[in-house]
């Protein structure tokens, strides 16, 4: 009888202390969207208003006016340092002096994707990625969704605006531009999320993906705004939640006519010169 009860409350407690563990996910994942936020605000505030880049760019570029606020490549070779040791990226940002010495700021709590090095699991450093549009590779927009000259695309972006200093978040404006995605763990790679603004605002059956966000929070991802507020997403189309792809990563691209969510991230992405 003992035994029978212990099942009893236990499946009636079990739920709820998940429930919970999922609410604080939720809580922190904002909370780390929102100090990483912060942090991108005072290096850009100590710059002159200029950006840190979203992304490096396979090219160099002399006399840059700014500099990528995160290099490295994520993968899940354990030879690759940049997969589990902060020391090697994240520490070398030029973020880090405003983080308060947080690694723990650069990903959702709920992100538990890792790496085996030497028989040992590590955690991977970061589940956070730029709008490509605040900042773009190295200033450019890389021929992404029209753009000219691939692949260095155009500086500033052409068609669509590439923001490289803070005065130029007019449209659709610091409150309504997203900074800051958490993706899935099989799709992040570079520092930058890429929306592809192909079909915005008339053409919704020409969208498609560049790069896919995650879903750590029951079909929903955090993701921060230029004034500093964060949000937990839910998207609502399944093609932007393809099964995961375990310890790989999954081909993200493709198209996806008239996705909601897709269009939802491009009306809080950019916007044409």
């Amino acid at each position: 009888m003992v035994i029978a009860v212990i099942g009893i409350l236990a499946a009636l407690l079990l739920p709820a202390l998940e429930k919970a563990k999922q609410h604080a996910h939720r809580l922190q994942c904002l909370n780390n969207h929102r100090q990483l936020t912060l942090a991108w605000r005072m290096f850009v505030d100590d710059h002159n208003d200029v950006l840190p880049y979203a992304s490096h760019h396979a090219y160099t570029f002399p006399n840059q006016p700014s500099v990528p606020w995160v290099t490295g490549s994520l993968d899940f070779n354990p030879a690759n340092r940049s997969n589990w040791d902060p020391d090697v990226d994240i520490k070398q940002s030029p973020l880090w002096p405003y983080c308060g010495n947080s690694t723990a700021i650069w990903k959702c709590p709920a992100d538990r994707s890792a790496v085996t090095v030497n028989g040992v699991r590590r955690p991977r450093v970061r589940s956070m990625s730029m709008n490509l549009w605040v900042g773009g590779f190295a200033g450019y927009d890389g021929g992404l969704s029209g753009g000219k000259n691939w692949p260095l695309g155009t500086y500033g972006g052409d068609p669509w605006r590439v923001h490289l200093k803070m005065s130029d978040f007019i449209n659709p404006g610091p409150a309504h531009t997203w900074l800051l995605l958490d993706m899935r763990e099989d799709s992040i790679d570079w520092g930058n999320f890429a929306v592809d603004m192909t079909g915005w605002p008339d053409r919704p059956d020409q969208t498609g993906f560049y790069d896919l966000p995650a879903s750590y929070h029951h079909r929903a991802g955090g993701l921060s705004f230029v004034d500093g507020h964060a949000e937990i997403r839910r998207w609502r189309d399944p093609r932007t939640m393809p099964p995961l792809q375990p310890d790989g990563l999954i081909p993200d691209q493709y198209p996806s006519p008239n996705n909601p969510d897709i269009i939802w991230l491009q009306e809080r992405t950019t916007r044409k010169h």
